[in-house]
């Protein structure tokens, strides 16, 4: 079972290629933080992760206000999963383009490709950007550090994305059906990709979400919760399905992730109810039932504990807000090929 499959149907991944670039050296850009990425894609609050495909050549990345920059090479891709702030470059340092000033033309010129720099040493790099669910895409984004960094040339199915992904943006044609579907796509395959690849490399003496997935016991039983949030679960039951002792699973699920499986399963199904507040028509008691609490009232009482607020009142300031950006979107004639593509 997996379970990183499992948690990203809820978060509602949905990712983009958004420009192409040969730089050559010496040359440098910026890339905005999330918040302002996610103004121009779309009017739903979400969280936007950045990440950087070396298609040839090579170059370093740092978070702003790191002083301490990651060499990349040829395949490499590089991922700043909560959307920090960054820089890209190669050679001696230069005043970098700042791509926030450019954004909207940026993202309305389909793949158009960007070129800089001083004319030394080429590189090729393919952008892209996954947009999710802020607060469902937390549980695994939370155990990530701001940038990490992955090769896919090392194996064959590596190089049949990398290829995949070459190929679609060397011939994207906007007037060609289809073609930014596919390369949606090809995008979430991508991160999914490096997500898996990162975990594989893990040590093995860490802790954390990510690393909890690839342990038998808990990878197992996370994959059972997030299956089926609404089963009445208790540590007798989710051992008996996993397959070991209530002790182990318990011992095992806190060495990793720092709680009960219980607790971690009252948390999710709370995130739950949250986004279908947000996002459904249904009823209160509805949602209640959905997510695994046998009565109104008891959704209720955790969802205060957890939020702040009633679960009735949270989803009317949650429209609130949400008419209030789209009303503040109107007047800036942002189309939607550019909010989200």
């Amino acid at each position: 079972m997996d379970v990183l499959s499992e948690v990203l149907k809820a978060v509602k991944l949905d990712g983009a290629i958004f420009y192409t670039a040969e730089c050559s050296a010496p040359w440098g850009f910026r890339t905005p933080p999330s918040h302002v990425m996610a103004s121009y894609l779309s009017p739903e609050p979400t969280h936007v992760i950045f990440y950087h495909l070396l298609i040839e050549g090579r170059g370093y990345a740092q978070v702003e206000g790191d002083s301490r920059p990651l060499q990349l090479d040829t395949g490499d891709i590089v991922v700043f999963p909560h959307g920090d702030p960054h820089l890209l470059g190669n050679g001696p340092p230069v005043e970098p383009i700042d791509s926030s000033k450019e954004l909207q033309r940026i993202l309305s010129e389909d793949l158009k490709i960007a070129r800089c720099g001083g004319g030394g040493e080429l590189t090729k790099i393919v952008c892209g950007y996954m947009t999710c669910e802020p607060r469902l895409s937390h549980v695994f984004l939370g155990g990530l550090p701001p940038v990490l960094k992955v090769n896919i040339r090392k194996d064959a199915s590596g190089q049949w994305l990398e290829n995949s992904i070459r190929y679609s943006v060397e011939t994207a044609d906007a007037s060609r059906p289809g073609g930014k579907t596919v390369l949606a796509k090809l995008s979430e395959v991508l991160f999914i990709e490096t997500l898996r690849r990162y975990i594989a490399q893990l040590p093995q003496e860490e802790s954390g979400w990510l690393a909890g997935v690839r342990d038998h016991e808990v990878g197992k039983a996370l994959a059972l919760l997030h299956r089926r949030p609404a089963h009445p679960w208790t540590i007798a039951t989710l051992a008996n399905e996993v397959g070991t002792s209530r002790s182990v699973l318990a011992g095992r699920f806190r060495q990793y992730l720092s709680e009960t499986p219980i607790a971690y399963l009252t948390r999710w199904r709370l995130q739950l109810g949250r986004q279908m507040l947000a996002s459904t028509s249904h009823s209160v008691a509805q949602i209640a039932g959905d997510v695994g609490y046998e009565s109104e009232p008891a959704f209720n009482r955790a969802f205060k504990r957890e939020f702040g607020l009633p679960p009735a009142r949270f989803r009317s300031q949650s429209r609130s807000s949400r008419e209030q950006a789209d009303r503040q979107a109107a007047p800036a004639g942002r189309s939607a090929s550019v909010r989200r593509r």
